[in-house]
């Protein structure tokens, strides 16, 4: 680790007065100076700072994202390191697709640590386009087991935008030329694995927020899969593979009204995970990505809803395999 033992007595007087609103002032003046040792000490002393009963976290947080986003690659590696179990509890987003969005793979890649974070940070970088090798990558931790490459079938995932004190996090543009239809209760239901495959994927939306998911898989199409549902009265339009994709992606990579974000790698993979459910090939993971490109090819997809507004963070998705005869209705809602 970088050394923290220089002496600062400008930052060691604010912290011994708990004045936060002074250590945010200083990672300011120390940002623009592009000090990133003095904002990296900022971050430590900061967290230190609990032992002795001053509440200066924020501060830490706020000092480890501007790293994470703007620092040379030393001091981003030091925010990122495996054996820090604190770092990017609180920040707007996980700290790995904070890095990735200015740092490339081959600046990072000699100084990680061999982990989970390497991993992530190594697919978030594929995700924005940056060619990686093989040969660059023998070594990382297998926990996101797909392709680094984007497929030919692959969309362009909506990506985050991060700011010095914000960020934004679009959702995908999805059409919206409705055309009624009428759910048929009453189909028959199949076991699958979709409905767990749903809840994996907007897992934080369930356990740290507000938020519910539901699907069913039916002998049937799309009008037999929203009666199972409990729909009454619906609405559909159709959506491109390619859409349907990002727009599980990006419920995958968002948190939802409060809980945690897990980042654009996370919601790729969570995608992938749920296309394996729908195909039946969760038994021979990782999946052979023709077969799933294409699987995807194949589904008709749809955006739905009950007529009801379209608030919070929202996931209705129809899909029909008219090869096999099912359909599956997907429902996932967040509030604020």
């Amino acid at each position: 680790m970088l050394d923290d033992h220089e002496t600062d007595e400008d930052l060691d007087g604010v912290i011994h007065r708990g004045d936060l609103d002074g250590l945010v002032r200083m990672i300011d003046d120390r940002c623009s100076d592009r000090d990133w040792a003095g904002v990296l000490r900022v971050r430590n002393r900061s967290r230190a700072a609990i032992e002795t009963g001053r509440q200066l976290w924020p501060a830490a947080t706020l000092a480890e994202y501007r790293l994470a986003l703007l620092a040379d690659p030393e001091f981003v590696a030091v925010v990122l390191d495996e054996s820090d179990g604190l770092s990017g509890r609180f920040t707007i987003g996980p700290l790995t697709e904070v890095a990735a969005q200015r740092h490339s793979w081959g600046d990072l890649a000699g100084l990680l640590d061999i982990g989970p974070r390497a991993t992530f940070v190594a697919h978030e970088r594929a995700i924005r386009g940056e060619p990686i090798e093989a040969v660059d990558v023998v070594e990382l931790a297998p926990v996101l087991d797909i392709p680094l490459a984007m497929q030919s079938w692959e969309p362009e995932y909506a990506l985050a935008t991060y700011h010095d004190s914000e960020a934004e996090f679009p959702r995908p543009d999805l059409p919206d030329d409705w055309r009624e239809i009428i759910p048929v209760p009453g189909a028959e239901t199949l076991d699958d694995d979709v409905d767990l495959a749903v809840r994996d994927l907007v897992e934080p939306w369930l356990t740290a927020s507000n938020g519910r998911a539901e699907s069913v898989c039916v002998a049937g199409g799309i009008e037999e899969a929203l009666g199972v549902l409990g729909v009454r009265r619906a609405r559909v339009c159709d959506l491109a593979a390619a859409d349907a994709l990002a727009w599980l992606a990006w419920a995958g990579a968002s948190g939802g009204a409060q809980g945690r974000r897990r980042g654009a790698a996370a919601g790729r993979f969570g995608a992938w995970w749920l296309l394996g459910a729908l195909g039946d090939l969760l038994d021979d993971w990782p999946p052979d990505v023709d077969e799933l490109g294409d699987l995807v090819d194949e589904f008709r997809w749809f955006r739905w809803n009950a007529h009801e507004p379209d608030v919070g963070w929202s996931l209705h998705v129809g899909v029909e395999d008219p090869a096999e005869g099912v359909a599956w209705a997907i429902a996932a809602q967040d509030h604020r």
